[in-house]
């Protein structure tokens, strides 16, 4: 099988398994971007594809449940030595800030 072949074949088998979108780049990215992708050989959908798995693996994403299992195992961490906080927050807020 010719490398041609084996190329034509991968592109089949991988846009039967991609979603087509648009994206808008400055003409600095557009120039940077085709750049890049000379030196490596590659197209610049695929150096773009590649950009946003690392973005996605990068981003910690906290469901709500997450949240709120973090709120409650923090709340009474911390004790302020003050047997009336609840009450006179403000009071104490003030005169922190007045310091």
């Amino acid at each position: 099988m010719t490398n041609i072949c084996k190329h034509v074949i991968y592109y089949v088998i991988m846009v039967s398994f991609m979603e087509r979108t648009q994206i808008q780049l400055t003409g600095e990215q557009a120039a940077k971007l085709k750049r890049l992708s000379g030196i490596r050989h590659c197209s610049m959908a695929n150096l773009i594809r590649e950009a946003v798995d690392k973005y996605v693996r990068s981003e910690v994403v906290v469901d709500d449940e997450e949240k709120r299992r973090r709120a409650r195992a923090a709340a009474g961490c911390a004790s302020s030595g003050l047997g009336d906080l609840a009450e006179n927050h403000d009071k104490y807020l003030a005169e922190a800030f007045d310091k």
